[in-house]
C-alpha cells in the first residue's frame, strides 16, 4: 500500500506541475515543495546539458549515456525517468531521496543561468550601483556589523528561514529565531547585492517590506538588498533645497539620486561596485565637483569631475617619454574613452591609479595623439583587427603550456573569450608558456594555439568532444 500511495502520490505532483513545466523550452532544473526536476532537452548542446547535471549533482551519468537511452545509474539514484516529445526528457527526484542538508533553490534554473546564478555579494557587471527601497525595512544593519533579517509576524509558524544567494538558497541554514514581534536571524555579509526569500513552514515568501525585487524565473519574485559599502557626503551647501548625485555609475542620470539632509550636510549610503567612477553633484540646478575630493578628472568638455576609486587601485605606467606632453590610457573598461584618463609625470614614469573589477580588459597607451600597446606588458589581445595590450585583474587562473620551445607564438583561446582568434598571446618563461586570466565561476572551454595549430592542454586530463572532433579541454571553477 505505502508504495502504490508514494507513485499516486508523484503521479498527482507530476501532473500538477505538467501545465507549466510544457512552456519551458530549454534546458531546466527546479525544486519544488517536494521534489526535483530537471527538464532536458536533448537536441540542445551536450555543454548546456553537462552544466544541467552538474547543477543537480547528479553524477556517473554522461550525456552520451542519455543521448544512448541509458538511464541505469539515474534510475540507482532515485530518479524516475518520463519521456516527453520531440526528444525531450523529464526527471523527477523527491526531496526525501536528498541528504538532510539539501541544498534548495525556490526558483527556475534554465540553461540561460545569468541572471540567478550570482555569486554572493557580487552582481552582474551591469549593476555599477544600488540603493535600497522598502515600504516597512525588514533588513538592518547593527551597529556590530552583522546584518539583521527580520520577518514581522507569522507567531504561529513553527519553522522560519531566511534562504539566499548568501546561504546557497539552503532550507537547513538561515533558521530564524522567535521573538515577540517575528522572526530575526544575524549574518555576516560582505558589501553588494544579495536576492533572498523567507520559508516559513516550507512555503517560500517575499519580503513583503522590500520593493526591490527580481523575477526569480518560477513566475515569482525574490527580494534584493543591497548591503552598502560607501556614503556620499557634501558638507556644503547648508541652505540648498535640492540636492542630487550623478556620475558614470549611472549613466549621469540627474533625476535619479536623492541626497538626504543630515545634521548640516547632504548624505546618501548606496552600494558600489568596485572600479573607478567619476562623479558630480547638482545642487538648486548647479554642477558642483566633490569639495572634500582632491582627486579629480577634466572631461573633454572642459568640466572638473569628482573621481572616486572603490576597492584596491591599480597602477597603470608607462616607463620614459619625457618629452610628451600628454599620455592618455584607453581600453575595455572605458569604452575606448580617448579624453578621459590621463597619466600625470612622477619621476621617469607616467602613472595613474585606477580601480577596476575583475574580469579581463584590452587597453592602449596614447601618447601625444600616438596609440601604442604597454611595452612592459607582453600578454596582449586582438579586437576588430586591433592589437591591444591584455590585462587581468584579480586574476584567479595562470594557463600553463609546457614544452614548445620552438615556437614562436603560442595562444589562448576559449568560450571565455568567445573563442577569440587569434587569441590572447601567452608569454614564454623558459620551457613554459603562461598567461594569467580572471574567470568566472562556471565550466571554461579552452584550447591553445601554437603557431596556428589548436590544440588541447596536455596537463588536463578533463575534455570534451567538440562538433569538429577534435575536442576542447574543460576546466571548472569554483565559487
Amino acid at each position: 500500500m505505502a508504495k502504490k500511495g508514494y507513485i499516486g502520490l508523484l503521479l498527482l505532483v507530476f501532473c500538477t506541475m505538467w501545465p507549466a513545466l510544457a512552456q519551458i523550452r530549454q534546458n531546466a532544473f527546479t525544486i519544488t515543495d517536494d521534489q526535483m526536476v530537471l527538464y532536458l532537452d536533448l537536441k540542445l548542446k551536450k555543454a548546456d546539458i553537462d552544466s544541467l547535471l552538474r547543477i543537480a549533482d547528479i553524477k556517473g551519468v554522461t550525456v552520451d549515456n542519455l543521448l544512448r537511452g541509458n538511464f541505469n545509474q539515474l534510475q540507482k539514484d532515485g530518479w524516475t525517468i518520463s519521456h516527453m516529445a520531440d526528444n525531450k526528457l523529464m526527471l523527477l527526484k523527491p526531496l526525501n531521496e536528498l541528504a538532510a542538508n539539501a541544498q534548495m533553490r525556490p526558483f527556475l534554473i534554465t540553461s540561460n543561468m545569468v541572471m540567478h546564478d550570482k555569486q554572493p555579494g557580487y552582481p552582474d557587471d551591469d549593476i555599477k550601483f544600488g540603493i535600497n527601497s522598502f515600504l516597512r525595512q525588514n533588513v538592518h544593519e547593527l551597529p556590530s556589523g552583522v546584518t539583521r533579517f527580520f520577518l514581522p509576524s507569522n507567531l504561529k509558524a513553527k519553522k522560519v528561514l531566511v534562504s539566499g544567494n548568501f546561504n546557497s538558497w539552503s532550507t537547513s541554514k538561515g533558521v530564524m529565531i522567535k521573538t515577540d514581534s517575528g522572526w530575526i536571524y544575524d549574518i555576516k555579509l560582505s558589501a553588494g547585492e544579495y536576492l533572498y526569500k523567507f520559508v516559513v513552514n516550507g512555503r517560500w515568501i517575499s519580503d513583503a517590506g522590500n520593493l526591490l525585487k527580481e523575477d526569480d524565473g518560477f513566475d515569482d519574485h525574490n527580494s534584493v538588498y543591497f548591503k552598502y559599502n560607501y556614503t556620499f557626503r557634501l558638507k556644503a551647501f547648508p541652505r540648498a533645497s535640492r540636492v542630487m548625485l550623478a556620475g558614470s555609475f549611472n549613466n549621469w542620470n540627474a533625476n535619479q539620486i536623492v541626497m538626504m539632509p543630515v545634521k548640516g550636510e547632504w548624505v546618501r549610503p548606496m552600494y558600489l561596485h568596485e572600479g573607478s567612477h567619476i562623479y558630480r553633484f547638482l545642487v538648486d540646478g548647479k554642477w558642483t565637483k566633490d569639495p572634500s575630493n582632491p582627486n579629480t578628472q577634466t572631461d573633454a568638455a572642459g568640466n572638473i569631475n569628482s573621481v572616486l576609486n572603490i576597492g584596491e587601485p591599480g597602477v597603470f605606467k608607462l616607463n620614459g617619454f619625457a618629452n610628451a606632453k600628454s599620455v592618455i590610457v584607453s581600453g575595455s573598461f572605458n569604452k575606448w574613452n580617448t579624453s578621459e584618463l590621463h597619466l600625470h609625470r612622477s619621476g621617469s614614469q607616467w602613472v595613474l591609479p585606477y580601480a577596476l573589477p575583475a574580469g579581463n580588459y584590452g587597453y592602449k597607451f596614447i601618447v601625444d595623439g600616438r596609440w601604442m600597446t604597454d611595452p612592459a606588458n607582453g600578454n596582449y589581445m586582438e579586437e576588430d583587427g586591433q592589437t591591444n595590450s591584455f590585462l587581468a585583474v584579480k586574476a584567479n587562473h595562470t594557463f600553463t603550456l609546457k614544452g614548445y620551445n620552438n615556437a614562436k607564438q603560442v595562444r589562448l583561446s576559449g568560450t571565455f573569450n568567445d573563442w577569440n582568434e587569434p587569441g590572447w598571446a601567452m608569454v614564454r618563461h623558459g620551457d613554459t608558456w603562461t598567461i594569467s586570466v580572471y574567470l568566472a565561476p562556471g565550466k571554461a572551454l579552452y584550447k591553445f594555439i601554437v603557431d596556428g595549430n589548436w590544440i588541447i592542454d596536455p596537463g588536463n586530463k578533463l575534455w570534451e568532444q567538440n562538433q569538429f572532433n577534435t575536442g576542447n579541454s574543460v576546466l571548472w571553477m569554483e565559487r
